[in-house]
């Protein structure tokens, strides 16, 4: 592989930046200064720029717990996007995997793997994802059975069996788990029901969990294992 694809891949820079951190005499290749854009490395090679080591891999994976007020696109003319919060250099390869609303705040993949997006986000694939939510009134065990039946809105609209877990000590929290992701749903099952979702935030998809260590609007890549285990769901 050429060196300005290597450093471009890792997300060093555009292929143009790191062609200048080269001209630049920043960057070395098993300890050498690097001055050929085109010289060809491999996974054997130790690469650095500017004094830092550079690791090259395929894709990137990250766990965002995405904060209110980011709507979940690539980019947007008017408004901040989920994007916004990673820098330049790597966010131009990235998209989310599925969608949260704007005021939905909670576990949110970001990866440039257009496979592992449609592994998890294909409805055949039924991935279960789970959600902590508040309402306006108190739930019930009516609630729960219907939810459980699966609901049929008045317009024709059907969802799925979801399973809805009320807070004993405050009925208007609630845990639920569902397998699609049809628009709005969450909010459009408790309408249903006569309730209004006020707090939504995304807990799980499939086997990976929210870390709760992270602050809304902060991410870090996924382990090795949680992103095996997803693979395996």
């Amino acid at each position: 592989m050429r060196l300005d694809k290597y450093l471009a891949d890792a997300c060093i820079g555009s292929r143009s930046q790191v062609k200048q951190l080269i001209k630049k005499g920043l960057v070395r290749v098993n300890g050498n200064r690097a001055s050929d854009p085109s010289m060809a490395v491999n996974d054997h090679d130790t690469v650095e720029c500017n004094g830092s080591p550079v690791m090259y891999r395929d894709h990137f994976y990250f766990m965002l717990n995405k904060p209110e007020g980011l709507i979940t696109a690539t980019e947007d003319g008017t408004q901040k996007t989920v994007l916004d919060l990673f820098p330049d250099n790597i966010r131009r390869k990235l998209f989310p995997v599925g969608r949260l609303d704007k005021d939905t705040v909670g576990l949110l993949l970001i990866t440039d793997d257009g496979a592992f997006c449609h592994e998890l986000m294909a409805p055949s694939h039924h991935v279960d994802k789970r959600y902590l939510l508040h309402t306006d009134k108190p739930m019930d065990e009516e609630d729960v059975k219907a939810f459980g039946e699966g609901l049929v809105l008045s317009d024709g609209t059907a969802f799925k069996s979801a399973l809805l877990e009320i807070d004993a000590e405050d009925l208007c929290k609630a845990v639920i788990t569902i397998s699609e992701g049809k628009y709005h749903q969450i909010k459009r099952m408790l309408l249903a029901r006569g309730k209004e979702v006020i707090y939504l935030k995304r807990l799980s998809v499939g086997s990976l969990k929210l870390d709760e260590s992270l602050k809304e609007g902060e991410y870090r890549e996924l382990h090795e294992d949680e992103l095996r285990n997803l693979h395996k769901k």
